[in-house]
C-alpha cells in the first residue's frame, strides 16, 4: 500500500514518484473560452455570450482569494483496478478486482474485510449496513462487528438468502432462472432511504427491488434488450431511471401493493440511441437526471411542471463517460479519456468549471462527500474518483471556483492564477 498525501498540493502540481503508478501530472486544467458547455441544446444559450443575472458568485478582485480546486492526495493498492466507491461521514470504501474492500480514513487505511467473489461492482450505504454487488450476481452485506472494534467488519447476509433460493428451487421448475437472483454480474446498487428499499441492476437485463428489513426481493423487471448498466431512484414520485447498453433510458413509477410489495410500470424511454447508456444520476434535489454514455456525451433533463424535459448535452470528454456524480449544484463526470469534468448548474445552464486531471487510466467510479471544514460562505466537496490505474484520487472543489469567463477578466487585468489553460 502505497499513500500521497499533501495538503498544500497544488492542482498544477507535477508529481514525479516513481514508486507511485510511475509519473502522473495531477492539474487542474480550464478550457478553451471557446468551448461552450452546452453545445447541442436547443434551449439555451452559451453562457460565454450571455451575463447571467442575479449570480450567486462573488466578484473576487484578488486572484488570491478565488476558491481553488485542489488534488489532496492519493491512494494506491498494486491488489487491482477501481471498481467501486462509497463515501459517509468520514470514512471511503473502495472495491476493485481483487476480493478485498477497503476502507480508508484520513487518508490512511483504516480496514479491510474480504468478500467470497473478486470483482466488487457496486458499493452503497445506508445507516450502519454497507452493500455490496458483485461478479457473481449476488449483494453482500456487511456492518461494523463491534462498536468499540470500528476497524472489524462482518458479513450480516447475502440476497439472495440461502433460504430464499431454496423456497424459490422448490416453487419453480429447475430449468428456470431464479427470478429472485441476478444471474449475471451486478452493475449498480441504488438505495431509497425513505421507503427501505434497495435497487440493484445487472447485465442479465433486469432490475431488482429488495426490502432491507427482511431482504425480500420484492419484485424482479424486465427492463432492457441489453446489459443494464445503471438504476437511479429518483426524489420525487416514486420516479425510477435505468440506463441500458442497448443505448435506451427508461423512467419507471413505482407503486406500492398489497403486503408491502412494489409494482414498477414503465412510463416513458427518454432517450433511444446506437451508443450505450453507461451511468445515471440525479442531482438538483432530483430535479435533474444526467445520462452519461459510451460517445462521451452527458444528456441531461429537468422536472418542470410535472414532465421531465429535455435540457440539452453537455460536451466535455474525448472517449466514453463511464461514471456520474452530483453534489449541490455541481456536476462530475468520469471518463476513459482519464479525466474528470467539473460543471455547475444554474438552473439549467451548466458551466463547465475544470477538467481535472492525473489519472493514468479510465475514470471508473467517483463519490463526492461534504467538505465539513468548509469556511462560511465557501461550500466545498471532497470528489473521489477511482480508476483502472489502481488508484483513487482525493481532490478538494468549491462551487464558487471562477468560471473561465470570470478568470479570463482577471487574467487579463495582468493576474496571474497559476492555472494552466488549455489552447
Amino acid at each position: 500500500m502505497m499513500i500521497h498525501s499533501d495538503q498544500n498540493l497544488s492542482s498544477t502540481a507535477v508529481e514525479n514518484d516513481e514508486e507511485y503508478v510511475g509519473i502522473r501530472n495531477s492539474s487542474f486544467s480550464t478550457i478553451d473560452p471557446s468551448f461552450t458547455s452546452i453545445d447541442g441544446s436547443p434551449m439555451i444559450a452559451s453562457p460565454w455570450n450571455q451575463p447571467i443575472a442575479n449570480s450567486p458568485w462573488p466578484n473576487f478582485q484578488d486572484p488570491q482569494t478565488l476558491p481553488q480546486n485542489r488534488l489532496i492526495g492519493s491512494l494506491f493498492r498494486e491488489e487491482g483496478h477501481v471498481y467501486s466507491l462509497a463515501a459517509t461521514r468520514d470514512l471511503l470504501y473502495t472495491g476493485s478486482d481483487s476480493k478485498n474492500i477497503h476502507v480508508w480514513k484520513n487518508m490512511k487505511e483504516f480496514s479491510t474485510f474480504k468478500s467470497n467473489s473478486g470483482l466488487v461492482k457496486a458499493i452503497v450505504i445506508s445507516g450502519a449496513k454497507i452493500f455490496t454487488g458483485h461478479q457473481d450476481g449476488r449483494i453482500r452485506v456487511w456492518k461494523v462487528n463491534d462498536p468499540k472494534k470500528p476497524r472489524t467488519y462482518k458479513r450480516t447476509g447475502t440476497l439472495p438468502t440461502f433460504m430464499d433460493v431454496f423456497k424459490s428451487l422448490i416453487k419453480q421448475n429447475r430449468r428456470s432462472p431464479l427470478r429472485i437472483k441476478h444471474c449475471d454480474a451486478i452493475s449498480c446498487l441504488s438505495m431509497d432511504e425513505e421507503h427501505g428499499l434497495l435497487y440493484s441492476s445487472s447485465w442479465d437485463r433486469t432490475f431488482k427491488v429488495w426490502r432491507i428489513r427482511n431482504s425480500k426481493c420484492l419484485e424482479s423487471v424486465e427492463a432492457h434488450d441489453d446489459a443494464v448498466n445503471s438504476v437511479v431512484v429518483s426524489g420525487f414520485g416514486g420516479m425510477i431511471f435505468t440506463g441500458s447498453a442497448d443505448g435506451t433510458v427508461k423512467l419507471w413509477r413505482r407503486e406500492m401493493t398489497a403486503g408491502e410489495a412494489t409494482k414498477h410500470a414503465l412510463v416513458d424511454t427518454l432517450l433511444k440511441q446506437e451508443s450505450a447508456v453507461t451511468a445515471l444520476a440525479v442531482g438538483g434535489l432530483g430535479s435533474m437526471v444526467y445520462c452519461g454514455s459510451s460517445d462521451g456525451l452527458l444528456n441531461f433533463w429537468a422536472h418542470e411542471k410535472q414532465q421531465l424535459n429535455h435540457g440539452g448535452v453537455l460536451k466535455g470528454h474525448k472517449l466514453a463517460v463511464l461514471c456520474v456524480e452530483t453534489a449541490g449544484n455541481l456536476v462530475f463526470s468520469g471518463s476513459a479519456d482519464k479525466t474528470i469534468c467539473m460543471w455547475r448548474r444554474e438552473g439549467i445552464i451548466h458551466t463547465r468549471l475544470s477538467v481535472l486531471t492525473g489519472h493514468t487510466g479510465p475514470v471508473k467510479c467517483l463519490a463526492v462527500d461534504k467538505d465539513r471544514e468548509s469556511a462560511a460562505g465557501d461550500q466545498r466537496w471532497v470528489v473521489y474518483s477511482g480508476s483502472l490505474d489502481k488508484s483513487v484520487k482525493v481532490w478538494s472543489v468549491s462551487e464558487l471556483a471562477p468560471d473561465l469567463h470570470h478568470m479570463a477578466m482577471v487574467q487579463e487585468g495582468g493576474h496571474q492564477l497559476g492555472i494552466h489553460t488549455l489552447h
